[in-house]
């Protein structure tokens, strides 16, 4: 039992009670019997060493010769020194047959949705090379491996892992889904198995082992120098550097000073807006500059009609915003340089243990979904009862796609010949968005759509202040003339491009003449 933690409807938090874990070694005698350990008895002994707790749990044979589990519990401490040892049995044991650990657990139910619950839920492992894997999240998977160091079965806020010194050699691992969220008093969510040799020492058992069976803390599992770190999941790459050396350091900050989760959320949430707003600006401005020049385009459009003149048309627009000094990708790439941080949050606050159980306003679990009235049926994808910072978050985000839309309605070029119609994709977009939050984010931890809504909201706050005053489109149309007016050299990348465009140019009206003939 974790003392510090209770499950959702707070109950005492088990992680193994009742046989639901299993921890069997099997093997031959001398004398052509097979022997399981979870059948055996064993004589326990509670002493203290030091500050410390000493379990030994002993399989007497007869006086010396025996198998030791022995167990060092330190206070404070979730990390549980474990020694697995024979001693006097090596003519016991059968050299001819292997002896194997058997060690599986039935996952008993912590959180208030099981299907999120099972979402989070997997089996990691570590092989020799220090390469982390893990089993799918699905219905049910297995593998092999060769070389493992530690094994962890993994729920959404906490884990049970075994440490090995000695790396097992191979292992079979194996998960298995028990329960979906219909099944609301179900005790199991999921089942993990592993299935490895154990190799003996001068025919002995010995083998030095670490228990960790505690909360899925990033903090306090980085102490521990054996990378169980990454059963954390703070995304890959980028996504994850962002949450280790960034949002985990400021949101620790915060909560020396504000005691008020949600609140904590929201600051972390506007520090992020802050920091992005430039790129806002510049998105926003460079969209300004296309409006400016979109009558220049829609007179190249009228002057050069047909498909026939597609090149010709493309090369004069590209021309008119290079004299003007406009870029059609600079609205672009400040978008994309937002992105990492939209996915690194997407991985933050699901895994973030300290917002588990901490209420604010309506919503009484930040972990998990705010259920402000159950249904009284289920709709597929949706669940059955109605979240509401899902729904505040799509609207937010329909009211900054709008206003996105309408920017981009007044840069964007008119519809070309063949060319897909941008317009009816993006208000397709502009109302399909906020209905895929508002059905995925229905069963996802509130903390998400808390912080998709404030922060679509305040987008839309500094969009309206740019707009409205910092951005003149005057100015902007006198600096645009003026740009126009000065000598431009053209850069290699552009001259290349153009060279190519104009080469198919002629290649086109080669083959006009050609297919005249």
């Amino acid at each position: 039992m974790l003392k510090n933690y209770v499950t959702y409807d707070s109950l005492p938090l088990y992680m193994i009670k009742d046989n639901n874990a299993t921890f069997n070694i099997n093997f031959g005698t001398s004398d052509n019997r097979t022997l399981n350990t979870k059948d055996l008895f064993f004589e326990p002994t509670l002493t203290k060493s030091g500050g410390n707790q000493v379990l030994s749990m002993k399989l007497k044979v007869s006086e010396g010769n025996f198998l030791e589990y022995r167990y060092v519990m330190k206070p404070t401490e979730y990390m549980v020194d474990f020694t697995m040892r024979s001693q006097g049995l090596s003519a016991s044991f059968d050299a001819n047959k292997p002896v194997t650990l058997d060690y599986s657990l039935e996952a008993f139910r912590k959180e208030k949705s099981i299907s999120y619950e099972n979402q989070q839920t997997e089996m990691y492992y570590e092989k020799e090379d220090e390469k982390i894997d893990y089993l799918s999240i699905g219905d049910e998977d297995d593998a092999e491996e060769k070389e493992v160091n530690w094994v962890a079965y993994k729920q959404h806020f906490f884990s049970t892992i075994l440490i090995s010194e000695q790396a097992f050699s191979s292992a079979k691992l194996a998960s298995k889904t028990l329960s979906i969220d219909q099944d609301i008093d179900t005790t199991f969510t999921k089942a993990f198995y592993l299935k490895t040799p154990l190799a003996l020492q001068a025919g002995e058992l010995n083998y030095n082992m670490n228990w960790y069976i505690g909360p899925n803390d990033f903090q306090i599992l980085k102490k521990y120098d054996r990378n169980i770190k990454e059963i954390v999941n703070l995304g890959w790459g980028i996504f994850g550097y962002l949450n280790r050396w960034i949002f985990i350091p400021v949101f620790n900050f915060l909560q020396l000073f504000i005691g008020n989760y949600g609140l904590i959320i929201i600051l972390l949430t506007i520090v992020v807006r802050i920091i992005m707003s430039p790129l806002v600006y510049k998105s926003y401005l460079s969209s300004a500059k296309m409006k400016v020049l979109k009558p220049e385009m829609e007179d190249i459009n009228k002057r050069l009609p047909g498909k026939e003149n597609a090149m010709k048309r493309q090369q004069e627009t590209m021309a008119l915003q290079s004299k003007a000094g406009v870029s059609p990708l600079a609205g672009c790439i400040p978008a994309i340089l937002q992105m990492p941080v939209f996915f690194a949050l997407f991985r933050f606050f699901p895994s973030n243990i300290d917002l588990r159980q901490k209420g604010f306003l309506w919503a009484d679990d930040l972990s998990a979904y705010d259920s402000i009235y159950e249904l009284p049926f289920r709709i597929p994808m949706y669940g059955s009862h109605i979240s509401l910072f899902p729904i505040l978050a799509s609207l937010a985000i329909f009211f900054y796609m709008k206003m996105s839309q309408d920017q981009q309605m007044g840069m964007q070029q008119p519809q070309q010949e063949g060319m897909p119609d941008m317009q009816k994709m993006m208000k397709m977009m502009m109302y399909l968005s906020p209905v895929m939050m508002l059905v995925f984010f229905n069963m996802y931890a509130s903390s998400l759509s808390l912080y998709y809504f404030v922060s679509n909201l305040l987008t839309v706050a500094i969009m309206l202040v740019i707009k409205h005053y910092i951005i003149d489109e005057d100015k902007i149309h006198a600096k645009i003339q003026e740009n126009k007016l000065k000598p431009k050299k053209e850069g290699k990348f552009r001259q290349r491009l153009n060279q190519a465009m104009s080469q198919a140019q002629e290649q086109q009206a080669q083959q006009k003449k050609k297919n005249k003939k």
